[in-house]
């Protein structure tokens, strides 16, 4: 004789408290996640939402957890001015507001598979502690690249993936006080980080890069735009051109190069006061190696649709993982390394762990992604006409360069845009 029964209000209660229900043990059941960005952070999160009982615990190797790496280079330039605008989430917080057991400064070194067993290490002490777990879930993400250059470790060196190589571009820049940068690589971050060079006023900034083009996503046509911004704003670009060494500061046409002197492969020799190496990246999956999970050729963590790897109790998300390439459809796979798939995967693996009623799946990436250049944005989704032509697909291509919006109205400015389709 309830008064919600007529209504429909005791089923829908009843839908709801199924559709969270944590396995058949939810005090017993323990999960690991190895690293704390975005795939990591996502899951723990959503983990919670779905399930009080069961303990989380993440390890990250650095001293941040969910932090903005797309923001770095907007910090260092002074468009973002506090450097606690990059903190998405502190440790602490996640501690209080979800009950996470977080270990920034601590590193998983090795995984016991049969035993279900993880070692850490701390990165100040380097006491090591074993862990052990139910389900584990790895979001270790991507390295940079650092090909075997002559002198790429020098001094005035660095990467810009993680806060602490922020913090130590900006200690090098406020006490060299550099006014010649060179930028090896032409992808997301390397032009970002050179662009904001020149907004801060660096009188002479570089972008050397291997391929004839910046911008691997987009076509040879479509970068020429990004080309003719850049140089309009001061920056050289050396393009189809490599690096060949680093080499200690000589007397050349300035004052020594405070970092290095920059010889690339055509002959030419830059001097720079400071250097990014912004080459590529590649996955950082040497634990899934070591525990025998399944790799697909490129070095990337093999997993389903549930996000789960060769080993049933351990899941994989973000950057060092392949998943399907939803634009070509069928068996093609591809590594996409953005934020917003890594999130999505991280909710996938908890509803997975949670034993959800309607768990999500995975379907694939279609690689949606977009970059500001000064006054220009270059945005990109699916595969490019480079891509269509090596793997022998039909397609055809259409132009349109239009306004957006009507041109008579004030403001209007060009959209140059590309569109590929199969024909059939």
């Amino acid at each position: 004789s309830s008064p919600f029964q007529a209504s429909g209000y005791t089923t829908a209660i009843v839908q709801f408290a199924s559709r969270f229900t944590f396995g058949s043990s939810p005090a017993m059941s323990r999960v690991i996640i190895v690293g704390g960005s975005a795939a990591g952070a996502s899951t723990a999160a959503r983990l919670r939402r779905l399930s009080e009982d069961v303990k989380i615990t993440i390890f990250e190797k650095s001293g941040y957890v969910s932090f903005a790496n797309c923001g770095l280079p907007y910090y260092l330039g002074g468009e973002i001015q506090l450097w606690s605008s990059l903190t998405v989430a502190k440790p602490e917080m996640l501690r209080s507001r979800f009950n996470l057991n977080v270990h920034i400064g601590t590193e998983v070194v090795s995984i016991d598979r049969a035993a279900r067993v993880v070692t850490v290490r701390e990165v100040a002490s380097g006491a090591e502690m074993s862990h052990e777990y139910d389900e584990l879930v790895l979001t270790m993400g991507c390295d940079a690249l650092m090909p075997p250059i002559p002198g790429i470790d020098r001094a005035g060196h660095f990467t810009l993936r993680s806060m602490e190589d922020t913090s130590a571009i900006e200690a090098w820049m406020a006490t060299k006080h550099p006014n010649r940068v060179v930028v090896c690589g032409g992808g997301f971050i390397g032009l970002e980080f050179a662009e904001q060079m020149k907004v801060k006023g660096i009188p002479e900034v570089h972008v050397v890069e291997l391929a004839p083009q910046v911008m691997a996503p987009l076509d040879h046509e479509m970068a020429q735009y990004l080309h003719e911004e850049l140089r309009k704003h001061g920056i050289t670009l050396h393009l189809g051109d490599g690096v060949s060494a680093f080499q200690e500061g000589a007397a050349g046409k300035g004052p020594l190069a405070i970092a290095s002197d920059v010889v690339l492969k055509s002959g030419a020799t830059l001097q720079a006061d400071l250097v990014v190496l912004s080459m590529g990246v590649r996955p950082s999956t040497k634990l899934a190696k070591d525990i025998g999970l399944e790799l697909a050729p490129t070095g990337h963590v093999k997993v389903d649709e549930t996000m789960r790897t060769s080993d049933e109790h351990i899941y994989a998300a973000g950057d060092a993982i392949e998943v399907r390439n939803r634009a070509l459809g069928g068996d093609a796979m591809w590594a996409v390394a953005l934020g917003g798939p890594a999130n999505r995967q991280g909710r996938v693996c908890a509803d997975h762990i949670a034993k959800t009623a309607s768990p999500s799946a995975y379907k694939g990436t279609i690689g949606a992604s977009v970059v500001k250049i000064f006054d220009l944005t270059a945005a990109s989704v699916g595969v490019n006409e480079r891509t269509l032509k090596q793997k022998g697909l039909p397609y055809k291509a259409v132009y349109n360069h239009a306004m957006q919006h009507a041109s008579y109205y004030p403001n209007a400015l060009p959209i140059h845009l590309k569109v590929l389709f199969d024909p059939s």
